[in-house]
């Protein structure tokens, strides 16, 4: 192989989508034990760390990073925890996978940073926007109950849409915006030859957004709704929950899981390189 190689072989890819996995994973694993903070009827909390996987998809593949965020949160936010919620993980697990792989898609040079910062707030909006599509669908289409929130209009529209700006505003600038403009030019050309490879050009990088790649994503969302609101109305097919779901011994136990994870596939990484 050619130490700077342009295109990803599979065996590449499986490693940015373990890394994005066992990084983005221990990320939401932390997100759980950072408190919310209430100023009337503003909520402010760290809603995911969604820069990682944005940074490894606009570096490397887009889709193994998409797929690998997404499977991380399931994997060490959920299963670890002790609980799957069947179909109700399916949509979140589609939303973040589409946001992330847009996001990717967009950035075909790195080095353009304000490329770098549309692609990355229109990423994060995107998942936002869908989970904020598919809340409005379920109680739309009645299949739950709608709890208004204190001071404003009972509307699902109203409170949904402002649930969505303050996501949007701070979680998506302090968490996915801001670390994605700093890491992404920081990091361009120093980590790709850690897996061979020659750093992202316009020439060398996916081609362009088709209305094919688009429809694929609309087409991957309606299923998201479909299963989403097919949990909701009680249909989840497997529903599990064990006896030490969320507990600190599951913390604890996921977070090294995770740790060591990201640590192998960084030794690795750096063998290869060396190798080379």
């Amino acid at each position: 192989m050619n130490p700077t190689q342009s295109k990803m072989n599979q065996s590449q890819k499986l490693m940015v989508f373990v890394l994005t996995m066992s990084l983005y994973g221990l990320a939401t694993l932390f997100t759980e034990l950072i408190p919310k903070f209430q100023v009337g009827i503003v909520e402010f909390s760290v809603e995911y760390f969604l820069f990682i996987p944005l940074v490894l998809s606009m570096l490397f593949d887009p889709l193994s990073a998409a797929l690998g965020a997404a499977t991380g949160e399931l994997v060490f936010s959920e299963i670890m925890l002790g609980q799957f919620g069947g179909l109700g993980e399916l949509e979140k697990f589609i939303t973040v996978t589409i946001g992330v792989y847009l996001a990717g898609r967009l950035v075909r040079d790195p080095r353009n940073t304000r490329m770098v910062g549309i692609a990355a707030i229109l990423g994060t909006g995107a998942q936002l926007l869908m989970g904020t599509i598919v809340d409005i669908c379920k109680v739309q289409f009645a299949v739950e109950d709608f709890e208004a929130v204190a001071g404003l209009p009972e509307s699902v529209f109203a409170t949904e849409g402002f649930a969505f700006l303050n996501d949007l505003l701070f979680s998506g600038i302090l968490f996915c915006l801001l670390p994605t403009l700093y890491l992404v030019p920081r990091l361009y050309g120093k980590i790709e030859p850690l897996l061979g490879m020659s750093p992202r050009t316009p020439e060398t990088a996916a081609p362009a957004l088709s209305v094919r790649t688009l429809a694929g994503c609309a087409v991957a969302f309606v299923c998201a709704v479909a299963a989403e609101m097919l949990a909701t109305s009680g249909l989840e097919l497997i529903d599990w929950e064990a006896s030490w779901a969320e507990s600190g011994t599951a913390f604890a136990v996921g977070m090294i899981v995770a740790a060591l994870l990201a640590l192998a596939v960084l030794v690795l990484m750096k063998k290869k390189a060396e190798a080379k």
